[in-house]
């Protein structure tokens, strides 16, 4: 699928927020309601357009610590079994307060976002649930001061 201005803009708009009808996206793109909807609907169709979300205040829901953690693995190293790097990001996913598993590049394997409700649930998470998954080897903790979004 050939992606042209009209569908960039139409993508940018629906990214800063997913609610805007196609009614104020065609008045701000000066185009038809039915060329945006029609728009929107190939773009659903052809899997450019994945789903739409929200984004909450994770601070209001009583989520106030958020983190990235570095995990380094050792999945040649699980004994008695055939794992691997998404074996255990798998594994790492399914964690309560886990956001987001992120294979990467470089001297660790992936990048978890958590988010969690104190430093004493963090903390607990860190040693109790995700450091005892079969195949992590270390982890370095980097907690999220600000986001700018």
């Amino acid at each position: 699928m050939k992606i042209d201005n009209t569908d960039w803009q139409i993508l940018e708009l629906l990214r800063k927020d997913a609610k805007v009808s196609t009614r104020d996206i065609a008045k701000k793109l000066r185009k038809p309601i039915t060329t945006v909807h029609n728009r929107i609907k190939k773009l659903r169709q052809e899997g450019v357009i994945k789903n739409f979300t929200i984004t909450l205040d994770n601070k209001k829901l009583g989520k106030s610590v958020d983190a990235f953690v570095l995990v380094n693995t050792a999945y040649d190293q699980v004994e008695g079994k055939d794992k691997n790097q998404e074996d255990i990001a798998r594994e790492i996913k399914i964690l309560q307060g886990v956001e987001e598993v992120c294979s990467i590049t470089g001297i660790n394997d992936l990048l978890v976002r958590v988010k969690q409700d104190n430093i004493d649930q963090l903390n607990n998470f860190l040693i109790n649930k995700l450091r005892k998954i079969p195949g992590v080897r270390k982890t370095q903790t980097l907690m999220i001061l600000n986001s700018i979004s």
